[in-house]
């Protein structure tokens, strides 16, 4: 059981169709559009409602910052690799997220990858960031509609994108290829690494293009979550953002 929390990741994760057994809402909370869209979604799939004090929400969703709603929401279906490459459009577009940790990083990155219509994000099963009620609140409810497969070993998943015929881009600060200069108009997967950290070396050995994003200014990198949305636009903007 998955408990969601903040008006955007319930109604989409209610529009996307997930089964719910109950939503929890504060009392006295400011009935707005997408509130009264919840609540009557709730309604039309016969699921419960309950009024209950906001402290009482906060702890239920161990925060504030829940905007007056949470939903007890069946956990979603694991997605294996293999499907998530026999689904895949032409040309495939994954992501690679290499020990991300941070969830709202991870959050960032999935609201990007829907609205660049990614194909699905790989991730890892031991540190890094899982897609966890902070991720889906901070990706906008962006989750409920990006595959995502979670990997014991990347460099695995890496060496069975790369026998699907998939280019593994990785992003380095140090790379002398700039971003833009690579062709992304064939199937490729952007792996995107740790802030600080980066890539580890065992992941960016099975990279077949390593490429930088120039910096003008006195930092020295951008966040993962801000690199993965450079990239993903270049992607479609090479591709003429072609709806798939």
């Amino acid at each position: 059981m998955d408990i969601l929390y903040g008006r955007n990741p319930v109604l989409e994760a209610l529009r996307a169709g997930r089964r719910a057994r109950k939503l929890v809402v504060a009392v006295g909370v400011r009935p707005e559009p997408r509130l009264r869209e919840i609540l009557d979604r709730a309604h039309a799939q016969g699921i419960r409602v309950e009024e209950v004090p906001r402290n009482r929400l906060d702890d239920i969703a161990h925060t504030e910052h829940h905007q007056g709603v949470a939903g007890y929401f069946h956990a979603r279906v694991a997605v294996r690799l293999e499907a998530m490459l026999q689904d895949a459009r032409e040309p495939a577009l994954l992501l690679v997220l290499d020990n991300i940790q941070d969830p709202q990083n991870l959050g960032a990155i999935a609201r990007s990858a829907e609205a660049c219509a990614v194909d699905g994000i790989v991730l890892a099963r031991n540190r890094a960031a899982a897609v966890t009620a902070a991720a889906a609140k901070a990706s906008a409810g962006a989750t409920e509609y990006v595959p995502v497969a979670v990997e014991s070993n990347l460099a695995n998943a890496l060496v069975t994108l790369g026998a699907a015929g998939i280019w593994r881009v990785g992003l380095d600060p140090v790379a002398d290829t700039r971003y833009d200069v690579f062709d992304y108009r064939q199937p490729v997967a952007l792996v995107i690494g740790a802030e600080g950290e980066g890539m580890r070396p065992i992941t960016r050995r099975h990279c077949d293009a390593v490429v930088s994003i120039p910096m003008l200014g006195h930092v020295a990198s951008l966040n993962a979550g801000a690199s993965a949305a450079v990239l993903l636009y270049e992607v479609q903007r090479q591709r003429g953002f072609a709806a798939r």
